[in-house]
């Protein structure tokens, strides 16, 4: 049987990897946001010139800013990034650029342990929250109020 070629919905996400396309997608405000994380984004436009020369491919691209400032540890941003892409990969945004960004710190009062199992059931908590419901539900409020053509 042969493979079956990838939509736009559920093709593989993509890094970020240049300064230009992190720019591109942060000009923007948030599209929806939680208590520690912002998701910045961009719809993929098959018209758009800047796009291609920015992004080239169409398809879901992620990048991830998780500040030292927020996160001190580097195990504890590490994590954090683990934990992006594994959310993104059980629910892939839809086709276009999208960028997570960590806006708060995670008070160690409550996790003091960088890597401890409560902070990562909270931070995948949240992060469901953010790719799984809010960004949808966004997306499904953005769709209604574009005029039909």
């Amino acid at each position: 049987m042969p493979p079956s070629s990838p939509t736009l919905t559920h093709a593989r996400v993509q890094p970020l990897r240049r300064r230009a396309q992190f720019e591109a997608v942060l000009a923007s405000p948030p599209m929806v946001q939680t208590a520690h994380f912002a998701l910045h984004g961009r719809l993929w436009s098959a018209d758009d010139a800047a796009w291609r020369a920015t992004f080239g491919a169409p398809g879901p691209w992620l990048g991830l800013v998780v500040p030292r400032r927020w996160a001190r540890r580097a195990v504890t941003r590490n994590a954090i990034k683990r934990q992006v892409r594994a959310v993104a990969a059980l629910h892939p945004p839809p086709a276009g650029a999208w960028v997570v960004r960590l806006k708060r710190a995670w008070p160690t009062s409550e996790f003091p342990s960088a890597t401890s199992a409560p902070l990562r059931r909270a931070v995948r908590a949240e992060l469901l929250q953010l790719l799984a419901q809010r960004l949808p539900q966004r997306l499904t409020a953005h769709r209604a109020q574009e005029p039909a053509c």
